[in-house]
């Protein structure tokens, strides 16, 4: 037979239809036919539900070991955590119990010299709860609104606190709510006294760095980073011995007669929702005793003169 009267085509088994290229245009763009009308229309949304819906238990079934394997990764961490708690907790209740033994020590002892010497008592700090309701909306201040008020016996002046320390004062005073400048605040002054070395100071707010600063102490003066910062007491409004502050850093510059002390604050000011409000030292101070009456009938009778 003639070479040139084979028949060279494959048999229809072997058949390969259209060529690759063509196939690859048409599945291209169906695709992106696919992509255009699941974007403007949501054909596919209802398919795509369809087939998570259906797959939904398998993946709920491939997730069992790793949901497994996670909780007992988490239930070993938080154990070996419960255990470091409860030694830590075990250590911290020892000091705190011997804390407590020189504590009464103390305090009797601080009642002996008291009757000895024949001082006042201390006074005892009168206190009211409150909540943070919002913060004042200027940016330029940092002061808070709190749900007690004149109705409630708060005066302006009274210090604010929180279970940390003191994060500030009453300001303004309204019938139902009041305004607290926090201590970070440009205008807002606390005195305090250095725990270790029992210097007294005066803390000013710091609101660009978020902090205090200690001013006008000499480049001299006995303050190291770490020294905690309470209230002095003496300015008849904070009771003395609240924590206010800690020492953060300090600058020792010799172009200058005073020190930068920065502070760091203890009470929780950005993140404070429930406080107590402390009616202010003065108000709870005994009035001055009346002149005697002979003193009395002098200054009438100068006075006629």
């Amino acid at each position: 037979m003639p070479l040139g009267t084979l028949d060279r085509t494959p048999p229809p088994f072997f058949r390969q239809g259209p060529s690759a290229f063509t196939r690859l245009v048409v599945f291209a763009a169906l695709a992106l036919f696919l992509m255009v009308a699941d974007r403007r229309l949501g054909v596919v949304e209802p398919l795509r539900a369809v087939i998570a819906t259906a797959l939904h238990p398998m993946q709920q079934a491939l997730q069992v070991p790793v949901r497994a394997v996670r909780a007992g990764g988490e239930y070993l961490q938080g154990l070996a955590a419960a255990r470091a708690s409860e030694a830590e907790a075990r250590r911290r209740l020892a000091d705190q119990a011997e804390r407590l033994g020189r504590l009464e020590m103390l305090e009797q002892e601080n009642a002996r010299l008291r009757d000895m010497l024949n001082l006042r008592a201390a006074v005892s700090a009168r206190t009211q709860a409150a909540e943070v309701l919002y913060d004042r909306p200027d940016p330029y201040t940092r002061k808070v609104v709190i749900d007690r008020g004149l109705t409630q016996g708060v005066v302006r002046g009274s210090p604010v606190i929180d279970h940390t320390g003191v994060i500030g004062q009453v300001t303004r005073v309204y019938p139902l709510t009041s305004e607290v400048t926090l201590l970070v605040d440009k205008d807002a002054v606390i005195p305090v006294l250095n725990t270790r070395t029992q210097v007294r100071g005066v803390a000013y707010g710091d609101p660009q760095r978020g902090g205090l600063e200690l001013r006008f102490m000499p480049t001299n003066a006995d303050v190291r980073e770490g020294d905690a910062l309470a209230t002095s007491g003496v300015d008849g409004v904070y009771p003395p011995g609240l924590p206010v502050a800690v020492v953060s850093r300090v600058e020792r510059r010799a172009d200058s007669a005073f020190a930068r002390i920065l502070l760091e604050p203890a009470g929780q000011l950005s993140s404070a929702r429930h406080v107590l409000v402390v009616e202010p030292v003065g108000r709870q101070l005994p009035p001055p005793p009346d002149p005697e009456p002979e003193t009395a009938a002098a200054r009438r009778g100068a006075g006629r003169r």
